[in-house]
């Protein structure tokens, strides 16, 4: 009697390779830089063919931006925040705080940290990445922030005549300037300061 054959699962084998697809681009882009990672380079790392990956993403760009989309969603679901928000406790210093000190933390882990400079640093010469990049990865981030903000003025928490999308500036942009262009260490008591700031400004009281 002939034994009987399992079906291969082809579901769980594109699965392994799009992991795999993944994992070889963020190490590349973190290895090597955004010019010198290529298709093909992923697909020798990533153990399938090239036209694997073809199949799924057009370009290297599009393949770059979905692993790091995948990164972050990774680091939501280990932190048990999905679908990921801003937690509302109605203590608005006190959110932005614990948001801004759990990016504080991604950003000084090498597995988030490495693909992420060399992503955000190709943007700025790279007009079509860089807006992908933003269109993708940092408006739904900082829409998150302005919902928050929103939800404080509606608390009366802040003014009424504030624009939550310049407001949240005030405590991203330094963040990201200071671990973009290391014009200073980036740690808890560093955001909670920013925080601080923006919250109460700087004039005497």
């Amino acid at each position: 009697m002939a034994s009987k054959q399992s079906t291969p699962d082809v579901s769980r084998r594109s699965e392994r390779s799009r992991r795999a697809i993944f994992d070889a681009a963020l190490a590349l882009v973190a290895e090597v830089g955004y010019p010198k990672t290529t298709v093909e380079g992923i697909a020798a790392r990533a153990g399938v063919g090239k036209q694997t990956i073809y199949r799924w993403w057009p370009s290297k760009a599009d393949v770059l931006l979905e692993a790091f989309l995948d990164l972050s969603e990774q680091a939501a679901e280990a932190a048990g925040q999905v679908p990921y928000a801003i937690p509302d406790t109605g203590d608005l210093a006190a959110d932005l705080k614990y948001v801004l000190r759990a990016t504080v933390d991604e950003l000084q882990d090498p597995a988030f940290a490495a693909p992420s400079r060399a992503l955000a640093a190709e943007g700025v010469v790279n007009e079509e990445l860089g807006r992908r990049f933003v269109a993708k990865l940092l408006l739904p981030q900082l829409e998150l922030y302005a919902d928050r903000l929103r939800s404080a003025q509606r608390a009366g928490q802040v003014r009424a005549d504030v624009d939550p999308r310049i407001a949240l500036e005030l405590f991203v942009s330094p963040l990201a300037q200071r671990w973009l262009q290391h014009t200073g260490p980036i740690s808890h008591e560093y955001t909670d300061t920013l925080v601080d700031y923006a919250l109460n400004g700087l004039a005497p009281r």
